[in-house]
C-alpha cells in the first residue's frame, strides 16, 4: 500500500475562508440560540417588549433572537470575504431551506401588496428557522457539541422550573397577551412561555432523547427521559402526551426485541431494567397520592371548546366562495366571522387558518416548501431514529394553527434534530488534496481564523 509522504502533505490546501464559520459568528450563533431557547413573551413583557399582543410597535412583534440570527447571518456572508461564493455553496448544500426561504419572501411580498398583518409572523416562524439551518450548514464539532450541550442544559432547566411551577402554583414568567396574564390557567409555563409550546418542544426533545443522543451514557440518558416526561405532564399538553406515550413505548419495545435477538443486553443492564420495573408502579402511585397527575385529567374532562372549536373552524370554510378560498378573503371578515362562530382563541389547524388569511395557492405553496424543508432537516439527521421526532411534530403541528401564526417552534424543532441526531458532514478535515479539490463537495466545517 502505498502512503502519501511529506511532498503530499505540502499540497494539502486550506479551505475557503466562506466555506467555515467563523469565531464570532459561531459565539453569535449560540447566543441566538440561548436567547431563543430562554426567553419568552412573558419575559419580554416584564422589559417593556410586546411580543405576545396587539399593541405597541411591529418591531416588537419579531423575537429577539430572530434579530440575532438575521444579524449573525448576515455577518458570517460579509466575514467569508466572499458573500456570492458562501451564498452559492449554502445554496447547494441545502437547496430546500433556500426553497422555503424563497416562497417565505414571497408569501410576505403578497401579504404587503394586499395590506395584511402578520409579517412578524412569517419571519419568526419561517425565516428565522432558515437562517438558523443556514449557519449551522458549516459549523464544526466542537461547535456542534457545544450547542448539544447547551440544548440539554436549557431542556433540563425548563423541565425543573416546570415541575417547581407545579409545586409551588407560582408561574415566574406566565403567557401573557397584551399583557394580560391568564389566571385560570394554572399550566406551568417555564422558559417557553406557553403551555403547550412547552409541550411540542419538550415532546420532540424527549423523543430526540429515546432514539438519538446517541454519545450520551444510558444513566444520563435515562435521567433526562423521566424528567421531560414528568414535565410534559405538567404542561397539560394532551395530544403532545398521548403521541409520546404511545410512539415512545412502541419504539422502546421494538428496539428491547431487537436487543434480545442480537443477545447484547449486558446484565447490569438487565438488572437495572428489573429494578426500574419493579419501581415504577410505586412511582406512579406516589405521584398519583400527591395529585400529580390531577391537573392532566382535568384537562381531559374539561378541554376548554377545544373539540368544539375544531367543528367550527370546518364551518367556518363554508361561509366563503370557492374564488375566495383561492386566493383569500378578506382579512377582516375572517375575523369576524371567526369570533361570531366562537373561536376566539384562534383556529386550531395551521392549513385551514392559512387557506382562511392567505388563499389556497398560498397555503399550498408554503406546505410544500415547509415539507421539503422538514425532509431535508430529517435527512441531514442520519440516525435511523429521527423519523420517531418527526411523527410526532407532524401530529402536534395539526392541532394547534403553529406554523400558520407567529412561533419560534420550527427553530427551535431544528435545533433538537441538528443537534441530537448529529449530520454527517462532508470532509470533516480542513484539507483538500489538489486532486480532489475538483470534485469534492464544497463543504468543509473547519475553523476561520479570526
Amino acid at each position: 500500500m502505498r502512503t502519501a509522504g511529506p511532498g503530499a502533505a505540502a499540497g494539502l490546501r486550506a479551505a475557503p475562508v466562506w466555506a467555515r464559520l467563523g469565531g464570532l459568528s459561531r459565539i453569535g450563533t449560540l447566543a441566538a440560540v440561548l436567547v431563543l431557547f430562554c426567553v419568552s413573551g412573558g419575559m419580554l413583557w416584564l422589559v417593556g417588549y410586546n411580543y405576545d399582543g396587539l399593541a405597541g410597535s411591529a418591531a416588537t412583534k419579531i423575537h429577539p433572537s430572530t434579530y440575532m440570527i438575521v444579524l449573525v447571518f448576515c455577518w458570517s456572508l460579509i466575514a467569508s470575504g466572499d458573500p456570492v461564493s458562501r451564498g452559492i455553496h449554502l445554496a447547494s448544500a441545502r437547496p430546500a431551506t433556500l426553497l422555503m426561504l424563497v416562497v417565505t419572501i414571497a408569501v410576505i411580498v403578497v401579504t404587503l401588496l394586499r395590506g395584511g398583518a402578520g409579517i412578524g409572523g412569517l419571519v419568526d416562524t419561517y425565516v428565522a428557522a432558515c437562517l438558523l439551518v443556514f449557519l449551522l450548514a458549516d459549523a464544526d464539532d466542537e461547535t456542534m457539541a457545544t450547542l448539544t450541550t447547551l440544548l440539554h442544559v436549557v431542556m433540563t432547566l425548563n423541565a425543573l422550573l416546570a415541575l417547581a411551577e407545579f409545586v409551588t402554583q407560582i408561574r415566574l414568567f406566565p403567557y401573557r397577551f397584551d399583557g394580560i396574564a391568564f389566571e385560570t390557567d394554572t399550566r406551568s409555563a417555564a422558559l417557553h412561555g406557553h403551555p403547550l409550546a412547552n409541550a411540542m418542544i419538550t415532546a420532540c426533545y424527549l423523543m430526540a432523547l429515546i432514539s438519538g443522543a446517541r454519545p450520551l451514557s444510558p444513566s444520563v440518558r435515562g435521567t433526562l427521559i423521566a424528567l421531560q416526561s414528568a414535565a410534559l405532564v405538567v404542561f397539560g399538553g394532551r395530544t403532545a402526551l398521548l403521541a409520546s406515550l404511545a410512539l415512545g413505548l412502541c419504539y422502546g419495545i421494538v428496539m428491547l426485541f431487537a436487543s434480545l435477538r442480537r443477545g447484547r443486553v449486558s446484565l447490569v443492564g438487565a438488572a437495572i431494567g428489573c429494578l426500574m420495573a419493579a419501581l415504577l408502579p410505586v412511582a406512579i402511585g406516589g405521584l398519583a397520592v400527591l395529585g400529580f397527575f390531577d391537573d392532566l385529567a382535568a384537562r381531559f374532562i374539561s378541554d376548554g371548546g377545544s373539540a368544539n372549536a375544531r367543528k367550527e373552524m370546518l364551518d367556518l370554510l363554508g361561509m366563503f366562495s370557492l374564488g375566495d378560498l383561492v386566493f383569500g378573503p378578506d382579512n377582516e371578515l375572517v375575523d369576524t366571522l371567526r369570533r361570531v362562530n366562537g373561536l376566539e382563541w384562534g383556529i386550531e389547524n395551521p392549513f385551514i387558518r392559512m387557506i382562511l388569511y392567505q388563499g389556497a395557492i398560498v397555503t399550498a405553496l408554503v406546505t410544500v416548501a415547509f415539507g421539503l424543508f422538514m425532509y431535508e432537516l430529517a435527512r441531514l439527521g442520519r440516525a435511523g431514529g429521527v423519523w420517531l421526532p418527526m411523527v410526532v411534530w407532524i401530529i402536534l403541528l395539526n392541532g394547534s394553527e403553529s406554523i400558520a401564526t407567529k412561533t419560534t417552534l420550527p427553530a427551535k424543532f431544528a435545533i433538537v434534530v441538528l443537534c441530537l441526531y448529529r449530520p454527517e458532514r462532508q470532509g470533516r478535515t480542513n484539507t483538500l488534496s489538489p486532486a480532489s479539490s475538483a470534485r469534492a463537495p464544497r463543504s468543509w466545517p473547519g475553523r476561520a481564523a479570526g
